[in-house]
């Protein structure tokens, strides 16, 4: 059954890369579909309700108006291969020498120094790792308590974690949160979100310096591995090409956002191939069974959000004139809704889901970028914010500092400016461009 399940994801993800063919989507869609059917024990709470809910949607849609199914199946099987693609590219560079060598050398230099580099080095590694980063830099953390004890030291590198990674849903172009938001907004370019969003996250970071406990700053530490110059040009170069890959595909030739993701990091995984065969090596083929909780809250989420679309645009009546003051409004609000659901266990994927949906489908072309904006600031700041996040319960097991604390307690000022901001930006945006 597990090899089943594993062959399932595989053609879920063959099925994406070939999208643009006659029936790629309907066989990636059944594909996952499948797979999460025969993974339903394993799944958690969340993803169960969002996939039975994707069946309820597709059920109502095939009642009501089967076109709506047409972009929802398009939308899951594009995000499950990216999904996929991601976590193929995270297993690759997860047996990367340099990735260790570059996370162990974060350690170094003093308080401040320590941890701009710990925040900034989780952001960067987690644009193609994803909650990777947290386990590889978090085990560090947790491996230093472990030899030493506890620290301000190792408080402070676990907020940079947890910061760092918050930063990467805010401007990762590999991110879930970036991508969902351009699928569910397709009038909104990537370049105009990204370059709001990148300045967005490194501020937070920065910011981030005033809100921790203050070091000697004579306190120096020395990494036990340095990582030189050659392997953080090869660990940057990497992320850079993807980079560049995804913003030509889906500029100069036109692919939706979330291919052109799945296309680029998946040329990276064959290439990381290609390299360990002319170096004599075999790596075993990464195992997918273990993707159903994935599949189910990404397939589901992007289903659901592109039926909701297709119902709220059906039932808006040519003749509808909301007042200007509301779309400022709306955005403003969009940032505190992802932190106040993600403090109840509301997953952002299904916040996202609903807001791009819902008002993704009225909101002005002229001012999307107003909602684009807030909706991943809204996103990383949960991320890294809540204590229901699964990068602090990664943390809270790698470190024993309990999520509530390390999440919400230490960092409750940093989010609570880091969302005034990002309402302001969004609704100032939106006044600015209406």
């Amino acid at each position: 059954m597990q090899i089943f399940r594993s062959l399932l994801a595989y053609v879920a993800l063959f099925a994406a890369l070939l999208s643009l063919l006659p029936g790629m989507v309907l066989l990636g869609a059944v594909s996952v579909g499948l797979a999460v059917t025969l993974g339903w024990r394993d799944l958690r709470r969340v993803p169960k309700a969002v996939f039975t809910i994707a069946i309820l949607m597709g059920t109502y849609a095939l009642g009501k108006d089967p076109t709506l199914l047409e972009d929802a199946v398009t939308n899951m099987t594009r995000l499950a291969g990216l999904i996929l693609s991601v976590m193929l590219l995270s297993s690759v560079l997860g047996r990367s020498g340099d990735l260790q060598r570059i996370s162990a050398s974060l350690f170094s230099g003093k308080p401040g120094h320590r941890y701009v580099s710990l925040a900034f080095g989780t952001a960067l590694v987690s644009v193609p790792l994803n909650f990777g980063s947290v386990a590889v830099v978090g085990s560090l953390v947790g491996e230093r308590i472990r030899k030493e004890g506890d620290s301000v030291a190792t408080r402070n590198a676990t907020r940079a974690v947890l910061r760092g990674f918050g930063a990467s849903p805010i401007f990762s172009p590999l991110s879930i949160s970036v991508v969902l938001t351009l699928t569910l907004l397709p009038g909104l370019a990537s370049f105009h979100l990204l370059s709001l969003a990148i300045p967005f996250a490194i501020a937070m970071i920065l910011v981030g310096l005033i809100f921790r406990e203050s070091e000697p700053a004579s306190e120096r530490q020395v990494g036990e591995i340095q990582a030189g110059k050659p392997t953080w040009a090869r660990f940057s170069g990497l992320i850079l090409a993807i980079c560049i890959g995804v913003f030509v595909l889906s500029h100069q030739f036109q692919f939706s956002y979330a291919h052109a993701v799945t296309l680029s990091c998946m040329g990276a995984v064959i290439g990381s191939r290609l390299m360990a065969w002319s170096r004599g090596t075999n790596p075993p083929l990464t195992n997918m069974a273990n993707v159903s909780n994935e599949l189910a809250i990404v397939g589901g989420s992007a289903f659901i959000g592109a039926v909701i679309s297709g119902v709220v645009l059906g039932q808006i009546p040519d003749s509808l004139n909301l007042p200007g003051w509301i779309w400022p409004m709306l955005a403003a609000c969009v940032p505190w809704f992802f932190f106040l659901a993600g403090l109840a266990g509301v997953n952002p994927i299904v916040v996202g889901t609903l807001t791009g949906g819902i008002l993704g489908s009225i909101w002005p072309d002229s001012v999307l970028i107003g909602l684009g904006i807030v909706m991943v600031t809204g996103w990383g700041i949960t991320a890294f914010g809540t204590p229901f996040a699964a990068n602090a319960l990664i943390m809270e097991r790698l470190t024993g500092y309990r999520a509530v604390d390390a999440s919400l307690r230490w960092s409750l000022w940093l989010s609570l400016s880091g969302l005034a901001v990002a309402s302001g930006l969004g609704a100032g945006l939106t006044v600015a461009l209406s």
